[in-house]
């Protein structure tokens, strides 16, 4: 089991069973919610738990999905698609060593001038 948390503790979550590898999304949106980009692994939500709710909230981001962090912190923790039995979450979220490695890049087109992309998973062109 993992657990984790936003930065002041007002939510708190369990995930049961193995995550997903990492993926980073470049799209405009994480980079706006983020100031960066998105480090984000998933779980079945049969898998997560919350135990502590206190501080999220949800933010309508598109008309597919929704955006969750905490309103008393401000951490960015969930990234939820419409009708999906699986949630995303970030990787900095998690307690301790994840065990994790980025598997891939995502919207890559849409990445700020002000990085580069590389690493495992990124192939130059790819959207």
């Amino acid at each position: 089991m993992k657990t984790g948390s936003c930065l002041c503790g007002a939510v708190v979550f369990e995930v049961q069973g193995p995550l997903r590898p990492v993926i980073a999304c470049h799209c405009t949106q994480c980079r706006k919610q983020t100031g960066a980009f998105m480090h984000a692994t998933s779980a079945p939500d049969a898998n997560l738990r919350l135990t502590s709710d206190r501080g999220l909230k949800w933010y309508r981001a598109s008309g597919t999905a929704r955006r969750g962090f905490c309103g008393e912190c401000g951490s960015v923790l969930f990234w939820k698609a419409d009708g999906s039995a699986e949630t995303s979450f970030t990787a900095g979220s998690i307690d301790g060593a994840t065990g994790l490695s980025i598997e891939g890049h995502i919207y890559c087109d849409d990445a700020g001038d002000y990085y580069e992309i590389s690493g495992p998973g990124y192939r130059k062109g790819q959207g």
